[in-house]
């Protein structure tokens, strides 16, 4: 079977590399084959394939997340029949066509679905809904500051935080995606300009504003902070720019803020990650979360997804087999 591999950390134009491996052998008692469907291309894969993210024994095969299709079903597996489709775990290796996982966590996604949706609820959503649950209480009706609201983290933010009933400040690079983000749940979007501070403020009135979820870097960074309250925190989970973070120390000291990082794959997958993955699944299954999909490309086109991803863009690998 086909699957992409790497025997060397380094440029993924130089070291990704589609080959032929083993069949995966059948399952055990607790386990499931699978048949991976879809599964994006992320930036942090990239990270990982370059060796700053983590260096996993090589070779390796890359692949956070991903759909996949039961194929057989261990002895002893019980709630999972075959054809179901089910969210892979996180960083299993999802870019290659088959393999065996343990079916404790897995379940059947709702009938219907779309597939390319359902391929991105491994990743996103779980980092989403434990930044709102992990960091500090929350209480419904208190309100969470994000940047790069279009992102798929942003929308899953959007989508389960109205959810869980709390309210969303969203600042984007331009209104172009404005009516989507409200269609998902926005309470409030803005472009991500000098303005935002003083209009959201007006807009939201005193309200306390208890996290700020950041993923950009540089100087934008700064009307996150302000928006906070005093006690608030900030919690950052990727970058964009090519810069430190900047975080003024007298806003930092005066407003008695926490700044953190953020990984989803510190978190327990089955008692942390997985809860969050159900209760996104139906969302996605009704169309209330939607990330809008760029390209998608089979494995054998890997160089020309990768060079896609750079430019911009959620992309997807279909994995299925010929």
């Amino acid at each position: 079977m086909r699957a992409i591999q790497i025997e060397q950390f380094g440029d993924p134009a130089q070291v990704l590399r589609v080959v032929d491996i083993e069949e995966p052998p059948p399952p055990g008692p607790h386990e499931v084959l699978l048949s991976v469907e879809v599964s994006p291309l992320n930036k942090h894969d990239l990270l990982v394939v370059t060796g700053m993210l983590a260096r996993p024994p090589l070779p390796h095969i890359p692949g956070a997340e991903g759909v996949a299709r039961v194929l057989a079903t261990g002895a002893e597996v019980d709630g999972l029949q075959v054809g179901d489709l089910v969210v892979l775990p996180l960083y299993s290796g999802a870019w290659r066509e088959r393999l065996v996982v343990p079916a404790d966590g897995l379940f059947a996604l709702p009938a219907g679905g779309d597939i390319e949706q359902y391929s991105m609820l491994g990743s996103n959503p779980p980092a989403a809904g434990l930044m709102l649950s992990e960091c500090t209480p929350l209480q419904p009706g208190d309100w969470v500051v994000q940047n790069a609201a279009n992102s798929g983290v942003g929308r899953s933010l959007i989508a389960l935080a109205k959810l869980r009933g709390l309210k969303t400040i969203n600042l984007a690079r331009d209104e172009a995606t404005f009516a989507e983000l409200t269609a998902a749940g926005a309470d409030v979007v803005h472009v991500d300009d000098r303005d935002a501070v003083g209009d959201v403020r007006a807009a939201i009135g005193d309200a306390r504003v208890a996290l700020a979820v950041e993923a950009v870097g540089g100087p934008v960074v700064g009307r996150l902070l302000e928006l906070l309250s005093d006690g608030g925190w900030l919690v950052s989970y990727s970058w964009a720019r090519d810069e430190p973070m900047w975080v003024d120390t007298s806003t930092l000291v005066g407003k008695h803020l926490t700044v953190r990082g953020f990984f989803v794959g510190d978190f327990d997958y089955r008692d942390k990650v997985v809860p969050v993955i159900r209760e996104a699944a139906p969302l996605v299954a009704d169309g209330t979360l939607v990330v809008p999909v760029a390209g998608v490309y089979p494995l054998e086109h890997i160089q020309d997804a990768v060079q896609h991803l750079l430019r911009g863009g959620k992309i997807l690998l279909k994995v299925a087999g010929r």
